[in-house]
């Protein structure tokens, strides 16, 4: 399944980048995106030159997810339709080449992310973790790579596409200065993330944390009874006093973390939600990438002892 994958990703990619005839659309034109992160730098950078449509909503895990058929019609109906990539919408595989094959322009906005830049985690096997979006220094790429297709898509809103990637760009680098400045706040020793699954490793590495996920990379990996027990052996013998439970996955191995460490003597206490595969509801601030980023840090910064602001960087986190 793997190879197969990787096979139609290089055919996917080999598609999105082949000459087509000039565009021919009437304004404004349609952009399809998958998950939130996407379509939530799509909406900014567009602007009003195209109306938006987001595919995966709130709590909605994309690892899992299977295309509908008005999924399909939707992508079918497309001009332009973005995507993370690396595997994340792996179940959407046959549906975006099949768009790319009917001449729509297809994209993964981590094209231009280096590979050396990249995770490629042991169980993974040669492929690379694809929650890029938890490093907000990694998402301004993604609004570059949205910016220069959307450029090439549609020339003449050049100057509105480029003025409005940098007005997004600069809101991700001072939600990125936030986060550094939240998260070191946290006792040295206490910088442990634990959560449902291995979604923050990217955010590990940019903030200094050490990430443990119950479950791997995806959430169709299993966590076993052993799996279980190590981890509560982790949290007593660091004295971990929060573990994290996420947006689009189950709370059941987080309480078999808690009970585990409870019959050893220890109290461990659900630090938060974290949004970690989708954002929040839409039409809130943590349905928007800044805002989810936000909460993120926000919480896991007062959970673990750091110094944050109860609202957050913009003042506008639910309270």
């Amino acid at each position: 399944m793997k190879w197969f994958l990787l096979a139609a990703l290089a055919a996917l990619v080999s598609l999105a980048g082949a000459p087509r005839a000039e565009a021919n659309f009437e304004s404004p034109y349609t952009v399809v995106a998958t998950v939130g992160m996407v379509t939530d730098i799509a909406r900014h950078v567009a602007g009003e030159r195209a109306d938006v449509i987001g595919l995966m909503g709130s709590g909605v895990d994309p690892h899992l997810y299977k295309p509908t058929r008005s999924d399909i019609r939707r992508l079918m109906k497309a001009d332009v339709v973005f995507y993370n990539g690396l595997l994340l919408e792996g179940k959407m595989t046959d549906s975006l080449i099949r768009a790319a094959t009917a001449g729509k322009k297809v994209h993964a906005v981590t094209e231009l992310l280096d590979e050396q830049y990249l995770l490629e985690p042991d169980e993974f096997d040669g492929l690379y973790d694809p929650h890029v979006w938890m490093d907000p220094s990694a998402w301004a790429k993604a609004v570059e790579a949205v910016r220069d297709k959307l450029i090439e898509f549609d020339p003449d809103g050049a100057s509105a596409y480029r003025a409005n990637a940098a007005s997004y760009i600069e809101q991700v680098e001072a939600l990125d200065a936030y986060a550094v400045r939240v998260l070191s706040s946290v006792p040295e020793n206490q910088r442990v993330l634990v959560t449902a699954h291995d979604a923050f490793n990217y955010f590990g590495r940019r903030f200094g944390y050490e990430v443990v996920g119950i479950q791997g990379i995806s959430t169709e990996s299993e966590a076993g009874v052993q799996d279980v027990e190590e981890l509560v052996d982790l949290l007593v013998e660091r004295n971990i006093s929060a573990v994290f439970v996420e947006s689009t996955v189950s709370e059941r191995n987080i309480k078999a973390l808690i009970a585990g460490a409870k019959a050893r003597g220890h109290t461990v206490v659900i630090g938060g939600e974290l949004f970690s595969d989708a954002m929040g509801d839409d039409g809130t601030y943590e349905g928007t990438y800044i805002g989810m980023i936000d909460h993120n840090a926000t919480v896991i910064a007062r959970a673990l002892g750091g110094d944050a602001p109860e609202r957050g960087l913009n003042g506008a986190l639910t309270e």
